[in-house]
């Protein structure tokens, strides 16, 4: 059992969540995040990557008037994940989870003491999706949005772990250079791309945001 999963993507017209050196605030705009925000509102918890959190220093909050704010989850391999950040520092007023690999043991107990919940979901890959989302179902988290970064999102996408996809689109272009949104999904022919149904597109100030769920 897990999660319902919605991915959610702000970018650029041409797909970027940011410049080549990692600067994103702010690509879209301030009609779009604060639409955003009720999409956290709404699901149990909210999940990231570790360069986001690196680069970003979120808060992962809703600050939406009257609802409760989201559990936040970091994805984190190696636990990058600075125990100076916004997530550490207001971990025991907002729960933060982290999910890592065996062996950061030194690093776990410190974020742990800090109010950090750690949770080591390994398998032969390394960091086990499936395993973190049986983990947060278990303990009644029945909605997760994923943010970001792209490398996450593409992880999601590959193993099939997502029900919808909202996508924030700006109208401005960041080029080649720029951050994707999504990360490689090692495909190899065309009978492999990712197929999605678009069921809605609004615009929220000039920007789109489109609904889409998966065409399998």
């Amino acid at each position: 059992m897990r999660p319902k999963i919605t991915l959610k993507l702000a970018t650029s017209l041409d797909g970027k969540i940011a410049l080549a050196n990692g600067e994103s605030k702010w690509v879209t705009s301030d009609a779009a995040r604060a639409h955003g925000r009720y999409l956290r509102a709404e699901n149990d918890a909210i999940a990231v990557g570790a360069v986001t959190a690196e680069l970003d220093d979120p808060q992962l909050t809703s600050r939406v008037p009257g609802c409760k704010d989201p559990v936040r989850v970091v994805f984190d391999t190696t636990l990058k994940l600075s125990l100076d950040s916004n997530l550490v520092k207001t971990a025991t007023e907002t729960p933060t989870w982290v999910f890592t690999r065996d062996g950061a043991d030194a690093k776990a107990d410190a974020l742990r003491e800090r109010g950090v919940i750690v949770h080591a979901v390994t398998d032969a890959n390394g960091l086990s999706l499936v395993e973190a989302l049986a983990k947060m179902h278990e303990a009644g988290l029945r909605s997760l949005l994923v943010e970001g970064g792209g490398t996450l999102i593409a992880s999601f996408i590959r193993a099939g772990l997502y029900d919808t996809m909202h996508w924030y689109r700006a109208p401005v272009l960041l080029g080649g250079d720029g951050r994707d949104c999504v990360g490689a999904l090692s495909l190899t022919e065309m009978g492999q791309a990712v197929r999605l149904h678009r069921m809605k597109v609004s615009e929220v100030g000039q920007d789109m945001h489109e609904i889409y769920v998966r065409a399998d």
